[in-house]
């Protein structure tokens, strides 16, 4: 923390603001002393009325008695001046003079009224000071003073405190031992103003700061993506003549070498499609808030989605089980269709060829649970707290030289929590791995 602003003030670029910040806090501040203290003398009022003998008889009674009404007269005024400038405030979100000259005023006639009833206790305050320090206390507490308003506070006390001396005909020893711990008392005073002003000056700077990094964030959030949008727009061109030519290419009389070659151009323009499409995914569903989903039943969707992967006609041996029919859930069929894709491709991805995936459906009270489970090579314990980050060193090859992106189980992730959900594993070397989702049951 920076040290206390004992005779300085904040950096110029913040000061105005801090200043119509601190404005209100002062405002609510004076609105909720003024009737803590209006409160207390309406109760030593009744109080009066309750035990009129024992009370009247005390020492001063009637400069306590004098006092105490005009408290009660005087208070509901910054009560009320306060509610006003609050209202004010609310519309202009600025600090005035009058706004200003309020806190000061109230400072000044908190603090006299503590300093006054010390004196009324006894005319030798220096035997009756809880008063006038809790005065000096809740002041520079609740108060937030530029140092010259502090200042001037602290002269225009000390005018007063020795006034009050004169007043009392206090003897020339007694008024210089009072006047020394008055020093004292206001230097306590000023101290703990700057360090609470310090203390809430730097509180300010560092949500300004903050926010200024979260908007420096949220432009290079905006940036990346439209980066991303104009990478994937410029890429998918080129690649889709490439992969055309490759294509047209086959249309001729070719060897096994040729063959080899344009296999491997496809299996790239392939492998780079894939990349851009996990990127856009990746970057749509870190600015989806909320997805759009429909009641679906997950027995039909999960049987379709396993239809489609067996017209790819790959060596996995995909089987699924239910013991939950129906089960609904509300989903995105689009963002759920890329979910389950993703883990099976994971699955046959590190399975060997015609291995069985097991794809599991159940529910139980509250939870619609689907499993996909592999046999194959598993995953090390070590790279498992790491699978669900991006670009991340969980990242393997498959079993046939497949490259990972580093960006599947992320975006399967972001996805399930956007439906409320949660994603588990389960993986031993070389036992294979069990992926866990759990979906709200609609």
């Amino acid at each position: 923390m920076k040290a206390p602003f004992f005779f300085d003030n904040l950096p110029v670029q913040y000061r105005s603001a801090y200043r119509d910040f601190y404005t209100y806090q002062n405002l609510v501040a004076i609105r909720a002393g003024s009737l803590v203290f209006l409160l207390l003398n309406i109760i030593v009022r009744i109080l009066y009325l309750v035990f009129p003998i024992s009370l009247t008889k005390a020492q001063n009674f009637p400069e306590f008695n004098s006092s105490n009404w005009v408290f009660i007269i005087v208070t509901p005024l910054f009560l009320i001046a306060s509610n006003l400038l609050i209202v004010e405030y609310k519309k202009h979100k600025k600090a005035t003079v009058l706004t200003a000259l309020l806190v000061f005023t109230f400072a000044i006639y908190i603090i006299a009224c503590g300093m006054y009833s010390s004196f009324i206790a006894t005319s030798d305050p220096s035997n009756a000071l809880t008063l006038y320090l809790i005065a000096l206390g809740l002041i520079a507490v609740i108060c937030v003073l530029e140092y010259y308003e502090t200042i001037i506070l602290l002269i225009a006390i000390e005018l007063l405190f020795t006034a009050l001396l004169f007043h009392s005909q206090t003897s020339a020893t007694e008024m210089v031992y009072n006047q020394l711990i008055s020093a004292i008392l206001l230097s306590a005073f000023y101290l703990t103003s700057r360090y609470f002003f310090a203390n809430k000056a730097n509180y300010y700077t560092q949500v300004l700061e903050i926010r200024a990094k979260n908007k420096e964030i949220e432009r290079a959030g905006e940036f990346k993506n439209e980066v991303l949008s104009m990478v994937a727009h410029d890429l998918r061109n080129p690649i889709a003549a490439v992969e055309s030519i490759a294509m047209i290419m086959e249309l001729d009389d070719i060897d096994d070498d040729m063959q080899d070659n344009i296999n491997m151009v496809k299996a790239s323009c392939a492998k780079a499609r894939t990349i851009i499409d996990d990127l856009l995914e990746a970057a749509r569903n870190e600015n989806i808030l909320t997805l759009d989903t429909e009641r679906t039943e997950l027995n039909q969707l999960l049987k379709g989605i396993l239809g489609d992967w067996e017209t790819q006609k790959n060596k996995a041996n995909i089987l699924f089980t239910s013991n939950a029919n129906p089960a609904y859930a509300h989903i995105n069929t689009e963002k759920f269709h890329r979910i389950i894709d993703n883990l099976i491709s994971n699955a046959v991805k590190f399975s060997k060829d015609n291995d069985r995936i097991d794809i599991r459906l159940s529910k139980n009270a509250n939870m619609v649970i689907i499993e996909v489970q592999d046999y194959g090579l598993g995953i090390p314990q070590a790279l498992l707290p790491d699978i669900f980050t991006q670009f991340s060193k969980a990242g393997r090859t498959g079993v046939r030289g497949e490259q990972s992106t580093g960006l599947g189980l992320s975006i399967v992730q972001q996805i399930i929590e956007k439906h409320d959900g949660s994603i588990e594993v389960e993986s031993y070397e070389g036992k294979g791995s069990i992926f866990v989702v759990k979906l709200p049951a609609a």
